[in-house]
């Protein structure tokens, strides 16, 4: 490790941070639902080892309440927490910074802030970013859902269009997976009549990888909400105000000689949901990958051929499940307190647990008010499965001072 330079506790929450310490010291890529979570479980856990997390964010982001700040229904507060908050007193190190390479042979990672930092043990939870799948435009043109920022741009966009209504106006969300069906269902809400709702899917059907109870109620929802869903096409560009669209089921091909030419859509804005790209950080040596870019694991979440280097949440795939683990947050809250568990295993030289995944269930956002849920032999939508869904994701809640902040102002607002 020589000409590694220990990080000093500049840029951390923590300056009780000692890098003397790495040969124990857990270090921490990320501070998403499979990082954070780590972190917090792994600090309840009597004579803990170092812990440090790097994360470059201020706050942590309760993503699948995203759909509820816009809408204002929940508060900025309630599910973006300061982190130097959430770990406060944990004995975790908070080094705002992002990591951008990893050498697993030197047991380094170096930061964008210029960092070498060495560990004991490394989990990587860089999670996932949404990919436009090089469609010319989309990049520069679209808009995302996933941050903050993403929420006050629309927030803005949709009081822009309600103060300068034209005819026509329309927002347009492109894929109809969970993800862009509650967005849908959210906008066309807020949107009242101010502009209309485009869900373009280029699949056979909305939320394909969903329970049919959740399906049929989503459909539901967004035709009650006038949402148009436009199955089988594909956008092969966007532009400033405008989409090219191509359908791409057979029918369409079949009505004409020719393949069926390209519809131009007219719109405000485009909402880009649809696909996940999975960029970890350059790693040295390069790691096994699956066919989708997400890192191969062994079930005990160790990265195939570097057993002191652990892999959690969207950017795991862990050998000896049957079919690829959903993209959600349920499966970091599962693999949390197994890696927390497997990481101080690992430490003392103790055979280590493999994860099995629990199929809990899916519970999706349908507007305002409005949710649907199914799992554990229940089927249930409308406003009580809206408060189901609120009450579960509140007992998923980072930190007991947060949890019960944040169960307090929703009892006073139910009153």
């Amino acid at each position: 490790m020589e000409g590694a330079s220990d990080i000093g506790p500049e840029g951390l929450s923590d300056p009780t941070w000692e890098a003397d310490s790495a040969a124990q010291a857990v270090v921490i890529v990320g501070g998403g639902f499979g990082g954070l979570y780590t972190a917090l479980a792994l600090s309840q856990r009597p004579e803990h080892p170092p812990i440090l997390l790097i994360e470059p964010n201020e706050h942590f982001l309760f993503l699948p309440l995203l759909y509820e700040l816009l809408s204002r229904e929940l508060r900025r507060w309630e599910i973006a927490p300061r982190y130097d908050a959430l770990l406060a007193g944990r004995g975790i190190a908070h080094l705002r910074d992002r990591v951008e390479a990893i050498d697993t042979d030197r047991r380094q990672v170096h930061t964008q802030g210029g960092q070498t930092i060495r560990y004991g043990r490394l989990v990587i939870a860089s999670g996932a970013t949404t990919t436009t799948f090089g469609v010319p435009g989309a990049e520069r043109h679209c808009q995302g859902f996933r941050t903050l920022a993403d929420v006050e741009r629309l927030q803005k966009l949709l009081g822009n269009l309600a103060r300068h209504p034209r005819p026509l106006q329309r927002l347009a969300v492109v894929g109809a997976g969970a993800t862009g069906v509650e967005l849908a269902c959210k906008l066309a809400d807020l949107a009242d009549g101010s502009a209309v709702i485009e869900l373009i899917e280029q699949g056979p059907e909305l939320l394909p990888q969903s329970r049919s109870f959740n399906r049929e109620q989503a459909a539901l929802a967004l035709q009650r909400r006038d949402v148009r869903l436009r199955t089988h096409t594909a956008v092969v560009a966007v532009e400033a105000d405008r989409l090219r669209l191509h359908r791409t089921d057979a029918a369409a091909a079949s009505a004409a000689p020719t393949p069926p030419p390209e519809e131009e859509l007219v719109v405000a804005a485009v909402i880009w949901t649809a696909g996940l790209a999975f960029r970890p950080p350059a790693i040295t040596p390069a790691p096994p990958q699956d066919a989708r870019g997400r890192l191969r694991c062994e079930p005990t979440l160790q990265l195939e051929g570097r057993p002191e280097v652990f892999v959690i949440g969207d950017l795991a795939a862990p050998g000896g499940l049957d079919g690829p683990l959903p993209s959600s947050a349920q499966v970091a809250f599962q693999q949390a307190p197994l890696l927390a568990a497997n990481l101080l295993r690992s430490l003392a030289q103790e055979p280590l647990e493999p994860f099995r995944w629990n199929d809990l269930g899916e519970m999706l956002s349908l507007g305002r008010g409005e949710a649907s849920l199914c799992g554990a032999g229940v089927t249930l939508a409308g406003r009580a499965a809206f408060r189901l869904r609120q009450l579960a994701y509140l007992s998923r809640m980072p930190g007991l001072s947060h949890t019960l902040r944040v169960a307090a102002g929703w009892l006073a607002d139910w009153r």
